[in-house]
This record gives structure tokens, C-alpha cells and sequence, in this order.
């Protein structure tokens, strides 16, 4: 009975840290593909052989964590060669409530790979917080999608802030390399009319805007963690994690900082259903049944038509339940 508990447990140890060498270990295919077979069969091998159980299962877990501290070790930087829309970091400074930032990304497209690069140097008064939105950007399975936040200001445009792998040149993402140290984690700092119609448009995802219950106060509070963790990064990067520092995660890690996170919830892993969530708990609109505010929230080809335009955010609201008329 023993022995059929632990072995799920060993393998699964055992796969994870073949997958950690062949895709984070030597640069050579060959080499890392090697060492993950190698490793792989050496423990399958003691798994079967080893006998008592407790022993094999001591020199499994001792191998899985030799790797796990390698693995653990192993540094993001900041100085590859990025995918020119990742190339600068943002980077946050403050005086009072005023707050200067600088590399906010405002590109012109002309398809997702062609467009003028503009970064922009942009400057907020904090006191002029008026609110929170969250944008669901969706490409494919409706059960996943990619989290955006934007905050509003009564004086200036919005500011959209999107978590994201940063990608080198050459790299495509893979939801697969995702769980590993491959992607290093990256805060788009941009204007909406970037950040959002380059989704909408050039790569055909389909997107909801939901504006978020939050005090002004607490809108301002969360800006001001983002920022901070913003020029964090800049001077030290961390790993992307497709389970444990993505996109939806990496917010409520925002939260939870600030004390006003909720109680953990799986739909905040299988972030499709976020607005399901958001919408028992109150934090959006709920004067329509969630199917209607949903079908209200989708600013797709609002943003499509948009374009360009230099009032793109007011565009996209038009209708939207939460924003007024």
C-alpha cells in the first residue's frame, strides 16, 4: 500500500526534474536532452530495484532535490536579446503624488511584428486616481486568459499595466516552457490604445473590459505596488511561472501586500472564469445576469474600429455597464 502511494509521488518528482534539465539545463539539445534521459532512467531504475522502498524513495527525493536547488539557482537577467517590444524596462520615480514614469510603451502597428516603436516618458499625479479596470483578453480556450490592468485618472489618460513572459528574440511563447525558468517576468507599462488593441486586432483575441469596485484610496495604493515592484525589476529580474507568478497570480500577490486580497479561489488559476468570480464577490457590475454583462463588456470590435484613434480608451467604454452612458 505504501509503495502504491509513494510511486505517483516519485514519478511525478522524477518527470519534473528530467523537464528542468532538458529545457533549463545545457544550451546544447543534445546534451541536456542526454542528461534528462539519463536521469530519468537512473531513478526508474532505483525505483524498481531499490529495495526497501524507504530507501529508494530517500535517493529519489535526495536526486529530485539536487536538481531542484540547481534548478532554484539558476539567474534572470536583464540583459538578453529581447524582442524589440520588450526591449526597456519600465522604470517608476516619485515625488509626493506625483510619479514619473518612463519607458511607457505606446507603439503604432502596422501588423504584431511591424509597428513604430515610441517609449514615452509620462508623468501622474496620484491624487487624481479615480479607479481600477481589468481587462480578460482571450486567443483561444475560453477557460484561460490574459489578465490586463489599467488605472484611471480624472487629468490623464489611462494607464495599462499587462504581467508578461519576456521574450527573447527568436522565442515564441509556450505554455509548456512556461512552468520552468525560461521566460523572465516582464511589466508592459503602456497606453491602452498599445497594449489593448494590439491584442484585439493584430492578434485576433477577443476582449472584455470590467470596471472594478475599488475605492479610489485602494486604486491608488495598488498603482503605486505595481510601480514600486515596476523599477524592482528593473534593477532585478525574476522568473515568469506559468503556475505560481503569472498574469492573474502576480495581481492578487499585489493585493495581499496591501491586505485587501480575498480568499484563494481556483478560478483565479483558470482565469477565464474571473469575471465568474469577481462577479459573486461583487467586485464588477452586477445589474445584468453575468451572460448579458459579459456580452456589454466585450470591447473586441470597439477596439478594432478604434484603431489608431487618439480617444481610443473613451471608444472602447461607450456602453460598457460601470462606465456611465
Amino acid at each position: 500500500m505504501a509503495r502504491l502511494l509513494l510511486a505517483p509521488v516519485l514519478l511525478a518528482g522524477i518527470a519534473w526534474a528530467a523537464a528542468a534539465l532538458w529545457f533549463d539545463g545545457p544550451t546544447s539539445r543534445g546534451l541536456a536532452g542526454a542528461l534528462a534521459g539519463a536521469f530519468a532512467l537512473a531513478n526508474l531504475a532505483i525505483l524498481v530495484a531499490v529495495r526497501p522502498t524507504r530507501r529508494a524513495a530517500l535517493a529519489i527525493v535526495a536526486c529530485v532535490a539536487a536538481v531542484a536547488f540547481w534548478w532554484l539557482r539558476i539567474p534572470p537577467r536583464n540583459d538578453r536579446d529581447w524582442l524589440p517590444d520588450v526591449a526597456r524596462t519600465a522604470r517608476a520615480s516619485f515625488d509626493g503624488s506625483r510619479v514619473t514614469v518612463e519607458n511607457v510603451r505606446n507603439f503604432a502597428y502596422r501588423s504584431e511584428t511591424d509597428y513604430d516603436e515610441r517609449w514615452e516618458t509620462r508623468t501622474f499625479d496620484l491624487d487624481h486616481v479615480i479607479g481600477a479596470n481589468l481587462f480578460l483578453s482571450f486567443w483561444g480556450p475560453t477557460l484561460i486568459a490574459h489578465t490586463i490592468a489599467t488605472f484611471e485618472f480624472d487629468d490623464a489618460p489611462p494607464l495599462a499595466i499587462s504581467i508578461e513572459t519576456r521574450k527573447e528574440k527568436g522565442e515564441t511563447y509556450s505554455a509548456v516552457l512556461g512552468f520552468f525558468r525560461h521566460y523572465e517576468l516582464y511589466y508592459v507599462v503602456a497606453d491602452e490604445r498599445d497594449v489593448i488593441g494590439v491584442r484585439a486586432d493584430w492578434r485576433g483575441e477577443h476582449v472584455r473590459l470590467y470596471r472594478v469596485k475599488m475605492p479610489a484610496a485602494e486604486a491608488r495604493a495598488l498603482l503605486v505596488d505595481y510601480l514600486q515592484e515596476v523599477d524592482r525589476l528593473a534593477a532585478k529580474p525574476q522568473w515568469y511561472n506559468a503556475f505560481s507568478h503569472n498574469c492573474t497570480t502576480a495581481i492578487r500577490q499585489h493585493r495581499r501586500r496591501l491586505g485587501t486580497a480575498q480568499a484563494f479561489d481556483w478560478r483565479i488559476l483558470a482565469n477565464g472564469r474571473l469575471d465568474e468570480l469577481m462577479y459573486e464577490r461583487g467586485a464588477i457590475d452586477t445589474t445584468l445576469p453575468l451572460d448579458e454583462l459579459r456580452v456589454r463588456s466585450d470591447v473586441t470590435e470597439r477596439a478594432r474600429a478604434a484603431g489608431d484613434a487618439p480617444d481610443f480608451s473613451r471608444r472602447i467604454r461607450e456602453g460598457v455597464p460601470g462606465f456611465g452612458p
